[in-house]
């Protein structure tokens, strides 16, 4: 039997529902939503301004173009791949890889990989010929590496006796390649005949070793080199190494380039954006293309022609010495001559007074008219005549450092003037109470004498006479090479051979 209560309550779920949709079509019919099945949802929005369907037609339309502005599609240029120029050796690349004719793609000796189509075949003929490259490591033997790459030992240690003929063995550098072809060989047990061996002895020379269908003969070619150094100017602008770099200076060239200048002036206050720099480089080029860069000779810096700092490679040593043929050093001190030390610090008898006293500085050796040195950057505190110092400088340098120098002949400097260190300040003599022509220097910090060899010092190189004038003569030589002279061709065009047009290259529809 069917429960009463069940009965009962199905009914008032039923009115309930009914009283629910009844509610909310109440509601849409009051936004103007729903007033039967053909009411349309967009209307004439020039009739019945500012009813419920009026604002829903409204609403609905900002949406179409909400929807219409968001799926706005993008008319900017579409970017293309940009036209990649080919080199001679990508273009052979490409068409040996082509669906072509052999004639017209296989002259490269490259070929596509294997695909599962492929056939391995039991034995297939050997190639007549191989080429192939060896490098000659540092410490390495000829013959050595020579059978490393498959030539005979018969063919190596011939090979080895010819170059050793016209070039010592001991001489090739590490990393030099050796270009190599290999003939047929008579058995497959045995190695390959060397028909051709060839490498750059030296910059300016190459050694070939060829067969010629007869035994191993050596040739030699000398090959055209220009020796012309490379010099890069400009203005410092913003930054010295970055405008030296931009202007086509090698990083190792301007590295040394800041170390010669360092050793003349200070870079970190002396060097303006309106500067100009000079810079000379050690340079070779080849007939056959190759170049060589050196070291640097010379480094100058000037400012509306007048120079700043010139200092030029010279020597054995390969030191940089200033256009007066001195060679500077930026640690420590100077010496204040070039000569040796005769008395130092310390009590001593007086050669004159003949009594003991305080020797208050150190003595150097030193003719009639020798120069003498700044022993560092100061200020010239006095010039002039003092007792029985007799003709002698006073250098303030700062952090309660000063020097003097004594029994000059006579003045480079005045009261009151900056001097670098290195400047000739004055010239050696025999003023004073002197027995004879020297140096007597001293040292004070904070106003008192200290021994001057407990001081770090270093010795400052000076040109001979002779050497001096070798010396500007060099560097005017140098001075006389145009900029950027070394970079053009050493061969011209018309001197070049014109070369024989492939068949490839004319059926060919490749861009030249």
């Amino acid at each position: 039997m069917t429960d009463p209560a069940a009965r009962a309550r199905v009914p008032i779920e039923d009115d309930a529902d009914a009283a629910e949709r009844r509610d909310f079509a109440t509601v849409l019919r009051q936004f103007g939503l729903k007033k039967g099945e053909e009411e349309p949802w967009v209307s004439d929005l020039a009739d019945g301004i500012g009813s419920p369907r009026w604002y829903r037609s409204l609403a609905f339309m900002l949406v179409l173009i909400a929807l219409a502005l968001a799926l706005w599609p993008d008319f900017n240029a579409v970017q293309a791949a940009p036209d990649t120029r080919l080199t001679e050796v990508e273009r052979d690349e490409y068409r040996s890889q082509m669906i072509t004719p052999l004639a017209l793609g296989a002259d490269t000796g490259k070929r596509m990989g294997p695909s599962r189509l492929v056939v391995p075949l039991a034995s297939a003929p050997e190639r007549p010929m191989i080429e192939l490259t060896a490098t000659y490591g540092k410490g390495d033997s000829l013959a050595a590496m020579l059978r490393r790459a498959g030539v005979g030992q018969a063919d190596a240690t011939r090979a080895e006796e010819l170059i050793s003929s016209a070039f010592p063995i001991d001489d090739i550098a590490g990393g030099t390649g050796f270009r190599m072809t290999l003939g047929r060989r008579a058995a497959p047990s045995q190695p390959r005949p060397l028909e051709e061996l060839t490498f750059r002895a030296r910059f300016d020379l190459q050694l070939t070793v060829d067969r010629e269908g007869g035994p191993l003969a050596l040739e030699q070619r000398v090959i055209r080199v220009d020796d012309t150094p490379l010099r890069i100017t400009g203005k410092v602008g913003s930054g010295l190494y970055r405008s030296a770099r931009a202007a086509g200076a090698p990083a190792r060239s301007v590295q040394q380039y800041l170390k010669a200048l360092d050793e003349a002036i200070d870079l970190d206050r002396e060097v303006g954006a309106a500067d100009n720099f000079d810079i000379i480089i050690a340079y070779k080029r080849a007939e056959t293309g190759e170049v060589e860069v050196g070291d640097v000779l010379y480094a100058g810096l000037s400012r509306s022609g007048t120079a700043k700092a010139q200092m030029m490679r010279w020597g054995k040593d390969g030191k940089f010495y200033d256009a007066d043929g001195a060679g500077e050093q930026r640690s420590g001190l100077v010496m204040p001559t070039n000569g040796a030390i005769t008395s130092r610090y310390g009590m001593r008898r007086h050669p004159i007074l003949r009594y003991k006293r305080m020797h208050a500085g150190v003595d150097f050796r030193a003719r009639t008219g020798q120069p003498i040195y700044a022993v560092t950057d100061g200020t010239v505190a006095s010039a002039g005549r003092n007792g029985g110092f007799g003709n002698f400088i006073k250098l303030n340098h700062g952090g309660g450092l000063q020097s003097g120098y004594a029994h000059l002949s006579r003045f480079a400097v005045s009261r009151g003037q900056r001097v670098k260190r290195g400047q000739v300040i004055g010239y050696a003599g025999s003023t004073g109470l002197s027995t004879g022509p020297h140096l007597h220097w001293e040292l004070y910090r904070n106003g008192k004498h200290v021994d001057p060899l407990s001081v770090q010092f270093v010795i400052r190189a000076q040109l001979s006479d002779s050497e001096l004038r070798d010396f500007r003569a060099r560097l005017g030589e140098l001075k006389k090479v145009k900029p950027g002279v070394a970079l053009e061709p050493l061969v011209k065009p018309e001197d070049k051979p014109v070369e024989e047009v492939r068949e490839i290259d004319r059926l060919s529809n490749a861009p030249s």
